[in-house]
């Protein structure tokens, strides 16, 4: 067993209590989305913006506060984002609309910026030669989150309403707050760069038009003038965001870094296998929840208790994960992972007519993704110099959470598209009241395209460049715009 040193341990520690608030954050939701369409009479489109939302939000956090870290100090930003977390949390479950929901969750979303800012310090902390397993230990805290989220989160919501699910967090974030001022040290050197708003800004415009005119194409017309000129805006920003970071001496997303054939591949490989997850998150509690015969029927908890092997599986998988990483490469790690994704998905396409069907498809997803985030994080963090690390960890964040946001919008799409009328009740008449529920051919498309996404995974995964992990830290570490050559670390 490796003996890390006792600020390395405390800092470790640290990163997974944070890792484990998030997770069970974002997970308890999961579950709860039949139940937050009914306490605010909406749609599932609609709903698709309380996760969108905090996506976006935390795209735009993770690469200016993963800047920012290098610029004033790791430490320092990772306080600041907890401390916004932790009152965002607390506000949470006082929300009475949809709208002040999805505001709280934007503001929420600024906490998504803690992840690269802690894989950071876990690069400025730990060991190169135990680096992979201080990943694979974080990354499986993330599962432990998941399933505290999936079971006594939902937990929670059945009994005590989904409020009470959201205040039950409070005193946990506040917890993670004092315990990082207390023990978290940082001596890591300070760049001396700029925030470049302008790539956010356009990057933001982007996206979010991108997503409202995938969400809002159904309603407003596919072919009418407002959604075209949606989409034209969003092309036309991307464009000027790529313009902008190659001109930029301090770029959102460092072209420079891009330029590096792992780092690249990694980001999109990152892009396509979250958008891929999130299909699983958004759709598998409709399909669970949804009276017959939409869906199973099933209770928010008994919905958390088929999400939780793939939550345990991932945990245990990440360790082995991070061993494979050591040995032989994060390339080899990262292709299992896609694989195994992609194989889940034929599993959901063909073998879903049960819940526990749905639970063994979801269990080997959760195989998947353990080896996905401990073979990327670690990929880009060996293929980039030490003090670009909170620049390029922020930069696949975005990258993730650009997949992350499409998913639940072309979900939210396909769910309001394709519907079927199940019987909910009778009126005093007599008369049988009706209410549309996602088909099951909707679920068929979205699995489909998520197989799409996940074998382009594939693809990009095959092309990167193997690099093989040395026991020993590097003494000369890679410059951005270098080319890993194979088997070098």
């Amino acid at each position: 067993m490796p003996k890390f040193s006792r600020h390395a341990g405390f800092t470790i520690a640290i990163m997974a209590f944070m890792g484990i608030l998030i997770t069970y954050v974002e997970t308890m939701v999961t579950p709860a989305i039949p139940i937050l369409r009914v306490f605010f009479n909406t749609n599932y489109d609609a709903l698709s913006w309380i996760i969108t939302a905090y996506i976006i939000s935390g795209t735009v956090s993770a690469a200016i506060f993963g800047r920012l870290a290098d610029m004033y100090g790791k430490k320092r930003i990772f306080l600041i984002l907890a401390a916004v977390y932790a009152v965002a949390v607390s506000f949470g479950g006082f929300a009475t609309t949809l709208t002040e929901f999805i505001l709280i969750r934007a503001v929420q979303g600024l906490g998504m910026g803690m992840f690269p800012v802690a894989f950071a310090l876990l690069n400025d902390q730990v060991p190169k030669e135990e680096l992979a397993l201080a990943q694979g230990i974080v990354s499986s805290t993330f599962t432990a989150g998941a399933a505290l989220g999936l079971v006594l989160g939902a937990f929670i919501t059945q009994y005590y309403t989904w409020q009470w699910a959201y205040h039950s967090a409070i005193p946990v974030a506040f917890t993670l707050l004092i315990l990082a001022a207390w023990f978290l040290k940082d001596n890591s050197k300070r760049s001396k760069e700029t925030v470049d708003f302008p790539g956010v800004i356009a990057l933001a415009v982007g996206v979010v038009t991108l997503i409202l005119g995938l969400s809002e194409g159904e309603y407003w017309g596919w072919s009418s003038i407002r959604i075209i000129g949606i989409f034209a805006l969003s092309v036309a920003a991307l464009i000027i965001f790529v313009l902008i970071e190659f001109r930029s001496k301090s770029p959102f997303i460092s072209m420079k870094l891009m330029k590096i054939r792992n780092v690249f591949l990694s980001n999109f490989t990152g892009l396509f296998a979250m958008t891929g997850m999130f299909f699983l998150f958004y759709t598998v509690p409709t399909l669970l929840e949804d009276p017959k015969p939409a869906g199973f029927a099933l209770s928010i908890v008994n919905a958390g208790l088929v999400m939780l092997p793939a939550a345990a599986v991932s945990m245990i998988f990440a360790p082995i994960s991070a061993m494979i990483t050591k040995r032989k490469g994060p390339k080899l790690t990262i292709l299992i992972g896609t694989v195994v994704l992609f194989v889940s998905y034929l599993g959901l396409y063909f073998n879903r007519g049960t819940p526990a069907a749905v639970t063994e498809d979801a269990a080997i997803m959760g195989i998947g993704l353990s080896f996905i985030f401990v073979g990327v994080i670690n990929m880009l963090l060996i293929s980039t110099p030490r003090n670009e690390a909170g620049a390029s960890t922020g930069m696949n964040v975005v990258f993730r959470n650009i997949g992350s946001a499409i998913a639940p919008a072309i979900g939210g799409v396909i769910e309001t598209t394709y519907v079927t009328s199940v019987i909910i009740g009778v009126a005093p008449n007599g008369t049988p009241i009706f209410f549309s529920f996602p088909s099951s051919t909707a679920f068929s498309y979205i699995y489909i395209i998520g197989m799409v996404f996940l074998a382009i995974s594939v693809v990009f995964t095959l092309l990167m460049k193997k690099i093989v992990m040395n026991n020993s830290p590097a003494k000369n570490p890679p410059k951005a715009g270098d080319i890993m050559p194979e088997g070098h670390s």
